[in-house]
């Protein structure tokens, strides 16, 4: 049983850097062929998929986000990080790890989750 837990800060201030950690259990995070993502969730508000590093170590992310987005991976911790630099009140949402991958038989070169963290609950605010 494959096992994720966010960690980081609940509250940021505006024009910080929002940093959260995943830590994974149960599988590695180098195994063939999974993505490990970020997604967060505005309250009211859909999920947003924010970006992913492969078992490869190839980075992906939203264009929306990428400017102030970063993932990195720690293999000898089996965890992966999210840097979201200069927040704003617009960034407060639940961010959850999760672990994806590509299911072609569905017809669509986009991610399919298997396995979510709890989730995060993150502020932005002064």
């Amino acid at each position: 049983q494959v096992q994720l837990q966010e960690s980081g800060p609940g509250l940021v201030k505006p024009s910080q850097t929002l940093s959260l950690t995943c830590t994974v259990s149960g599988g590695s995070i180098t195994t063939n062929y999974y993505y490990w993502s970020w997604i967060r969730q505005p309250p009211g508000k859909g999920l947003e998929w924010m970006g992913a590093i492969a078992y490869s170590g190839s980075t992906y992310y939203s264009p929306s986000l990428k400017s102030r987005t970063s993932i990195s991976r720690d293999t000898s911790k089996n965890q992966f990080t999210l840097q979201l630099s200069s927040v704003t009140p617009e960034d407060t949402a639940v961010y959850y790890c999760a672990r994806g991958y590509i299911d072609y038989g569905l017809g669509s070169m986009g991610y399919e989750y298997d396995y979510w963290g709890q989730g995060t609950q993150v502020t932005v605010s002064s």
